[in-house]
């Protein structure tokens, strides 16, 4: 598929989405499964981008945006689906749509570029990537999250019968790649070298059990002594960091 084809798959896939997103997410789940992986994605932006400049790419409908809000000195966002955005501008925050592949912004324009749960369904990840370190200024950081296939939710996903999304729309609509945490250490953009990593839903069996009090909380628990310890390799989602030269 060329790349405007799949900018149109993405679009009317993350549209239907954009309808039921948050039906699971933000202020309508209680400490649940996405309000975790929020948080520990959301955290270790904070890591490099307190009171800086940061850019999310595939922003959505800005969950993780707005906790980045509350720390970064700047905090912009861009999607390709306009459904997704509507949400976001309804939180107030400053966002804008375009597509991963061809960043709207001038070199050097961020401190810390990030992206979550995006990359991953992107065809040409190596041009997203590299457009993401072209606006990161020298020093600053490209994070990069990608779905990971040595995982509990990795198997699931690419064994397991694909989920339903929205009325007319799967999971297996759109295009999704997987990609090993040996792998991602060599994808690092050009100008960046790989440098911090975090693993993000190491032992949480499935999205379900965190619906049930005392499991939920230990298994949350469990999740945020993990994220970066030796276990991060079998996260189900792999944040890597590229700090720019």
């Amino acid at each position: 598929m060329d790349a405007t084809g799949s900018h149109h798959s993405n679009r009317q896939y993350y549209d239907a989405f954009s309808e039921t997103y948050e039906a699971e997410r933000g202020k309508n789940s209680v400490k649940g499964y996405h309000d975790m992986l929020d948080e520990l994605e959301s955290e270790f932006v904070r890591r490099y981008g307190a009171s800086k400049d940061v850019l999310e790419v595939g922003c959505g409908t800005g969950l993780v945006l707005e906790r980045i809000a509350r720390f970064a000195g700047s905090a912009r966002g861009i999607d390709l689906s306009p459904g997704m955005l509507a949400r976001a501008r309804e939180r107030g925050l400053d966002v804008s749509e375009a597509s991963a592949t061809e960043l709207p912004f001038a070199d050097h324009s961020f401190d810390v570029c990030c992206s979550f749960k995006v990359l991953a369904h992107i065809p040409a990840i190596s041009v997203a990537l590299s457009e993401m370190a072209r606006v990161t200024r020298p020093g600053g950081m490209v994070i990069a999250e990608f779905y990971n296939p040595h995982s509990i939710r990795g198997l699931i996903k690419r064994y397991g019968p694909a989920g339903r999304i929205a009325k007319h729309a799967k999971e297996s609509d759109v295009f999704t790649r997987f990609d090993s945490p040996e792998t991602v250490a060599h994808m690092a953009p050009p100008g960046t070298r790989f440098v911090d990593s975090r693993g993000v839903r190491i032992v949480t069996p499935s999205a379900g059990v965190m619906r049930f009090g005392p499991l939920g909380r230990l298994l949350r628990q469990a999740e945020g002594l993990l994220a970066d310890s030796r276990l991060k390799r079998f996260g189900g989602f792999y944040i890597a960091a590229f700090r720019k030269d």
